[in-house]
């Protein structure tokens, strides 16, 4: 049989987060069916403050004349594809912290793209593994990943996003978003239901979802659970800067990002407070993504995406995350058999976006 003729793509990919978007545009070269992308190549890319645009198109619009104004040769795009921090239905999206709302076909006409698709941003992730080059993933556990196996994905940011992939008939992998996150948060030892007690009481809350500690916003409310309940344990520097984050709390500018103090507080290993606090976070982010293991049974790897583990990354090496990832009881020899790797590479989702966009047909 002879081989497939290559095919040039112009495709247009964006990261559309809350504060800011990512457009990237990149010139592929496809084979036939079951093919996968021979290369892919950044023609432009720009980031924008995404609430400085009413709506998508007018950006596009800006980075496409910005682009053409360029020294770089670029051709009509022939697909744009579009991840997006938010639910997407029937290639539809409305983002509420943007107050944008986004349809493919409404974008396909206002700008002039013969096809435009819109991906949920841990969809988008989970395609943009198969980009990642060496360099781009720390490994937590070694193991010989099944080819055709499912694949896991995991990341603790604002929220926690989960999501996965199975491979379909003709070999390529097909990402599927989750609402993971939003389970039920399992406390596993005395301090964890103390905490979990915490949350509903200051919260007012019937349930405690598992994004309320496996987050950003998660470190927050653990350091709070912390110094409340031991108040006379509180470094003079985090006290001040943790007032600071206080009076802040509802404004739109903020100069204090508690969950960041913390982690840099616990990586430095100089307050104690920080460091139980993020050595709890950790441990419930580990099982957590054991859970997720469970369900999927991802033996072509797990991995860790979101803005906060490739930050922590020597405190997820420490063993306490893959210890609470393995400690299922009779389970635990099938968790070893998982390969378990974090994502350096903050723009995996830009990266699977684009890939995503390039074998679309």
């Amino acid at each position: 049989m002879p081989e497939s003729k290559l095919v040039r793509k112009t495709v247009l990919a964006g990261d559309i987060g809350g504060t800011k978007t990512i457009l990237r545009l990149v010139s592929v070269e496809v084979g036939g069916p079951g093919h996968g992308v021979s290369l892919l190549t950044t023609l432009w890319e720009k980031t924008y403050a995404s609430n400085s645009f009413s709506d998508l198109v007018p950006m596009v619009h800006e980075f496409l004349k910005e682009a053409a104004e360029s020294s770089v040769s670029v051709s009509a795009v022939d697909h744009a594809c579009f991840g997006i921090a938010g639910a997407v239905s029937n290639n539809a999206s409305e983002l509420t912290n943007l107050s944008w709302s986004l349809s493919g076909e409404r974008l396909q006409r206002a700008l002039a793209i013969p096809r435009v698709t819109l991906i949920n941003d841990f969809a988008a992730i989970g395609y943009g593994i198969f980009g990642l080059q060496e360099g781009d993933l720390a490994t937590l556990q070694a193991a010989t990943p099944e080819p055709a196996a499912p694949i896991a994905v995991i990341g603790a940011g604002t929220g926690l996003g989960e999501g996965f992939l199975i491979p379909a008939p003709n070999g390529i992998y097909q990402a599927f978003p989750s609402e993971g996150g939003h389970t039920d948060f399992a406390p596993q030892s005395e301090l964890e239901f103390q905490l979990l007690n915490y949350l509903r009481e200051k919260n007012n809350l019937p349930r405690v979802s598992v994004e309320r500690v496996a987050s950003g916003t998660g470190i927050a409310s653990i350091y709070q659970f912390f110094r409340d309940t031991n108040p006379h344990e509180e470094s003079a520097a985090m006290a001040e800067r943790y007032q600071i984050w206080a009076r802040e709390i509802g404004k739109k500018d903020k100069t204090v990002d508690l969950a960041a103090e913390v982690s840099k507080a616990a990586l430095a290993g100089n307050d104690f407070l920080c460091e139980q606090a993020m050595n709890l976070f950790i441990s419930a982010y580990g099982a957590e993504a054991g859970n997720l293991a469970l369900k999927i049974l991802p033996f072509g790897g797990l991995y860790l995406a979101g803005g906060i583990a490739s930050k922590v990354l020597p405190l997820l090496q420490q063993g306490a995350f893959m210890k609470a990832f393995c400690s299922k009881g009779r389970m635990r020899q099938v968790l070893e058999k998982i390969p378990v790797h974090v994502i350096l590479n903050p723009k995996v989702g830009l990266i699977g976006a684009a890939l995503h966009g390039a074998r679309e047909r």
